[in-house]
């Protein structure tokens, strides 16, 4: 297998500089810095959450003006494809295809390179998006169970479909079918549900998974790549792999499905990026270990300069992703203007 990782001889082997686990390395104004940058993060993050997030009100919508609060979220968005005549079964197909395909290169990962592989938020994340094409696969099962039983005229959930409502229609006046669009319509806005716990969960991990992959994947070509090509180590084509199937599946999920993506979920992707910092700190306190990325080692000089600049490049992978969803918008929209339920 030694296609699949590096050998031993031409493999990157990070360099120990000083002793992470003397109080000497952490009392230091570099450390302080840094500490202060990742506390500014937190309430920054923290903020955003507590006031824009909903699924602690999620009954507290206006009735009279229909209005939604920036983190709205119906339990069929999180299963129902972008374009009405796509049938939920090819998100579920792409989905659960999706899953199997990350499980088994984290598998491979973590046979080849040990539990060791997870000292990287490069297998975080990783580990992050096979998660959310599980859970993704769970809440696709349901929704093609809802849309089965939708498609035959039972109220199941948020809305209901009258098989006999259709001959009804037509006998109406031609003059009265607009009215009566109209009233259906608002039935059925009116009769949909907020989404539950594992719903919110699922929109939460997407876009963490949009920042997170972005960041990782930049990171990876634009930093490290050259880095190790500059000091003739090896690359392998797992390592390739799995910087690269991680972006082109969660677009092709983005393609496909009716998520929306709100901006001041970037507090999540700042608060996973914040866990995994504090998770390295911890453990290079107790154990002299070397650090898995050389911009996290808080003996440099120019460490309080590394953080905030990785602290800032948040706000554009952030904002790529989400000028990835615009142009979703903007296509489909203007492609089939009549079937594409997205909200924007």
């Amino acid at each position: 297998m030694s296609f699949l990782t590096s050998s031993p001889d031409n493999s990157y082997k990070p360099n120990v500089s000083g002793n992470t686990a003397s109080a000497s390395y952490w009392l230091n104004w570099r450390v302080l810095l840094c500490a202060l940058w990742v506390s500014i993060s937190m309430v920054f993050s923290l903020v955003l959450i507590w006031r824009h997030e909903d699924f602690g009100k999620a009954d507290c919508r206006d009735r009279d003006t229909e209005q939604e609060t920036p983190g709205t979220l119906y339990d069929d968005e999180t299963w129902r494809p972008c374009l009405k005549g796509v049938h939920p079964a090819w998100l579920l197909a792409f989905r659960v295809v999706a899953f199997i395909v990350l499980l088994l290169m984290l598998i491979v990962a973590s046979f080849l390179n040990g539990g060791s592989v997870f000292y990287y938020y490069t297998q975080w994340t990783f580990t992050l998006i096979t998660i959310y094409f599980g859970l993704g696969s769970l809440l696709s099962f349901y929704g093609c169970y809802e849309y089965h039983n939708r498609a035959a005229g039972e109220k199941v959930g948020n809305v209901e479909v009258d098989s006999e409502r259709g001959s009804y229609a037509a006998s109406e006046p031609r003059d009265n079918s607009i009215a009566i669009s109209m009233a259906k319509n608002s039935l059925q806005h009116d009769a949909r549900k907020k989404a539950n716990i594992w719903g919110y969960l699922f929109q939460i991990m997407f876009q963490m998974n949009a920042g997170a992959v972005v960041l990782t994947d930049c990171v990876f070509w634009f930093i490290i790549v050259p880095f190790l090509a500059i000091n003739n180590y090896n690359l392998s084509i797992l390592d390739i792999n799995m910087h690269s199937i991680n972006v082109i599946l969660l677009i092709g999920d983005t393609a496909l499905n009716c998520l929306r993506f709100p901006l001041f979920r970037i507090g999540y992707f700042f608060m996973w990026t914040i866990i995994y910092v504090i998770f390295q700190w911890m453990l290079h306190a107790f154990v002299n270990i070397w650090w898995p990325y050389p911009f996290l080692d808080l003996s440099s000089s120019y460490a309080p300069l590394w953080y905030v600049s990785v602290a800032l490049m948040h706000f554009p992978c952030h904002g790529i992703f989400a000028l990835v969803i615009k142009l979703k918008h903007f296509l489909l929209l203007k492609w089939f203007p009549q079937s594409y339920q997205c909200p924007r």
